[in-house]
């Protein structure tokens, strides 16, 4: 379907542009909502910081377009499901929700 925004006056247009961002709104949710069914609460996951350090921390809630994240040191973060890896295939010592993170000694 082509739309042809040259005949359309300016109150056409702000109504057409008011439906493209709320389908696009709609199309960004389904996408995390999508995402977010990938895990589970209590899940272990990880996920790159700022800085590109791996995270480690379980899922303790869903948002509308993100997941909260709690680190075995008790920060919260908001994270983005899309950046999300679920550590459920990693060894038991590693995704101990507040285990340590020191190596193993040996």
């Amino acid at each position: 379907m082509l739309i042809d925004v040259d005949t359309l006056n300016e109150n056409d247009l702000l109504d057409l542009n008011r439906r493209v961002i709320e389908r696009l709104r709609f199309l960004q949710q389904a996408r995390a909502h999508s995402g977010m069914l990938q895990f589970a609460i209590g899940e272990p996951v990880s996920f790159p910081n700022q800085r590109g350090v791996r995270v480690f921390g379980v899922i303790s809630r869903y948002n509308k377009k993100t997941v909260t994240v709690v680190t075995d040191s008790g920060h919260t973060w908001t994270v983005s499901p899309q950046l999300l890896t679920s550590e459920r295939t990693t060894s038991p010592a590693q995704t101990a929700p507040f285990g340590s993170l020191l190596p193993p000694k040996g």
